[in-house]
């Protein structure tokens, strides 16, 4: 759990399902990203039709921060360098924005092409 907000109404923390979901959604965002891959049991959710956000992303809690690993699919003739600086971009950006966050790193792995 990250601690981001400390005031004198109280504390806020943040799981590390919060953050995985925001930097999924922030991910699917992006132009020429296919889909989060999440390998076999998140294969067995979409069976049972169920959405998970946080599905291929891994968070790494830091003393203020959070490094961000996503695993991904892309779309066939998407250019992938570009598709993954698009990403670091906007999964920081959103990241910061929604829990204010302090994002050190965004990490993606290209599993796959769709």
């Amino acid at each position: 759990m990250l601690e981001t907000n400390r005031s004198e109404l109280g504390v806020m923390k943040l799981t590390e399902e919060v953050l995985a979901i925001v930097a999924g959604i922030a991910a699917l965002e992006v132009e020429g990203v296919a889909a989060m891959s999440g390998g076999f049991t998140g294969g067995i959710v979409d069976m049972l039709g169920k959405k998970n956000f946080a599905r291929g992303v891994e968070i790494n809690f830091k003393d203020r921060s959070i490094d961000i690993y996503l695993n991904i699919n892309v779309e066939l003739g998407a250019n992938i360098p570009a598709v993954t600086k698009d990403i670091q971009k906007k999964v920081r950006i959103k990241v910061n924005k929604i829990t204010g966050a302090a994002v050190d790193s965004v990490n993606v792995n290209i599993e796959g092409v769709s």
